[in-house]
């Protein structure tokens, strides 16, 4: 089985993508389980139709006696979905809440061999700065690491700042990035930034998926593209990530820039004048 968690700035759409490429791979015959990491419990929306996922968190609250049934949903395609959950906002830390649910998933054989499940994959935190976001880095749940980024500033600073991150934690285990993932935002040379910024990080664009509307579109319905439109472009370029992620063998351990190295590599593109 292999293990990945899906990383990226805030709002960037790592969770659609996520949920996009899981599709991509369940539609290829794979076996994938999703474990949601954020407190707003939307990694896995677009797989059930709609926010009916059981929260982790909640069934311990509510329940004495826990089973997988109690929070483990099938989704589209036959894909298994577990959100973590978190506490209300302003109270307690993520976290822990992503450390306690995968506890308890280890603990109930969520992860078995029986399972025959060939993906398990964590869609992460946006917060960086949290030490949540490594959670499932930490526990050895995950072992390849993509970003989802742009060529927007602020998607580059945080690109390498989650490399910061993932770094600490490559020098003391197994975990590695696999890529970058380009979720266009039509940004003026955005490929070639990209592409660019993964060679200094020590890594590669595995990936720029062009920016459509049928995405938004697909989430007014809680669908994945591949589910609402399987025949359009958008939803071959997703199979296409699906793909890219299932054939890579190119893993390394990071080296993130600082930030003045950063900011060079900003204006080579303009982006400061």
């Amino acid at each position: 089985m292999r293990k990945i968690a899906i990383y990226g700035k805030g709002g960037i759409g790592k969770s659609t993508t996520t949920q996009n490429v899981v599709a991509g791979l369940s539609d290829m015959g794979s076996k994938v389980m999703v474990v949601g990491c954020d407190s707003k419990a939307d990694s896995t929306r677009l797989l059930l139709g709609g926010l009916h996922q059981k929260i982790v968190l909640d069934t311990l609250r509510k329940e004495e006696d826990v089973s997988l049934e109690n929070f483990r949903q099938q989704g589209w395609g036959e894909t298994l979905c577990v959100e973590s959950g978190g506490p209300e906002p302003g109270v307690g830390c993520t976290g822990r809440g992503v450390l306690t649910s995968i506890g308890l998933l280890e603990q109930l054989g969520a992860y078995d061999e029986k399972l025959h499940l060939d993906y398990t994959f964590y869609d992460g935190l946006g917060n960086v700065v949290c030490g949540g976001f490594v959670m499932p880095i930490r526990q050895g749940k995950a072992q390849e690491i993509y970003i989802v980024t742009s060529g927007e500033i602020m998607a580059m600073y945080a690109t390498n700042n989650i490399c910061r991150g993932i770094q600490k934690y490559a020098l003391m285990g197994d975990v590695r990035v696999g890529g970058l993932i380009c979720n266009s935002r039509n940004v003026e040379h955005e490929e070639e930034m990209i592409q660019t910024l993964a060679e200094q990080l020590g890594t590669q664009m595995l990936y720029s998926i062009p920016r459509d509307n049928i995405v938004q579109r697909a989430e007014f319905y809680s669908k994945t593209v591949i589910e609402y439109a399987p025949n359009c472009e958008q939803a071959q370029h997703y199979r296409n990530l699906a793909r890219a992620i299932d054939q890579n063998k190119n893993f390394v351990m990071p080296q993130p820039l600082s930030n003045q190295q950063l900011e060079k590599l900003l204006v080579t593109f303009g982006l400061f004048d």
